[in-house]
């Protein structure tokens, strides 16, 4: 089967602690469930797609949260665990993204015509929020989504499981 995995936000901005908007603990267990996927990716020569937030230092969503993820800073990097599991491989594909769905001005959509996969795994932060908006407009686009509940993580864990909730009864996504 041909899919693609996108992995959404693991940026150092968001996964580490003293990050601009740390999403805390429970980001931090999906480490090691996002590299095993990642790892077994590799293994099969399929493509991942990492959307990462990368900001201009004065963009306007900095009205809204506070400066994050900005062009060319160590915060808007991949986190070391996948940065160094990905180093050589070349079937990466980065998309800098500025607002929450990873399709909003980006070249996402061409992307994934371009590959065509039957099945786009979703993995990465906020779960309410970049993971949910983009998984929104992946069923939009008529695309069999498969969200790794033990690869999504929210700092607010209500948010997390209403979004989840919404992902599967409203948008048809399976939650796995």
């Amino acid at each position: 089967m041909k899919k693609a995995l996108l992995v959404i936000d693991l940026l150092n901005d968001f996964m580490q602690e003293g990050g601009a908007l740390y999403c805390g603990a429970a980001a931090r267990r999906v480490i090691p469930v996002v590299v095993e996927k990642i790892k077994e990716y590799i293994a099969q020569g399929l493509p991942l797609i990492f959307a990462m937030d990368a900001h201009d230092p004065d963009d306007l969503e900095f009205l809204r949260y506070p400066p994050h993820c900005v062009y060319e800073t160590p915060g808007a990097r991949l986190i070391p665990e996948i940065a160094q599991v990905i180093e050589e491989y070349p079937f990466v594909i980065k998309v800098p993204k500025s607002r929450f769905s990873a399709f909003f001005r980006t070249n996402l959509n061409n992307i994934l015509r371009d590959l065509s996969p039957e099945l786009v795994e979703v993995v990465g932060v906020c779960t309410n929020i970049c993971v949910l908006y983009t998984v929104e407009e992946l069923v939009n686009r008529d695309y069999k989504v498969v969200v790794l509940k033990d690869g999504v993580a929210s700092f607010d864990e209500n948010a997390h499981r209403w979004a989840l909730e919404q992902m599967q009864s409203v948008l048809g996504a399976e939650i796995k």
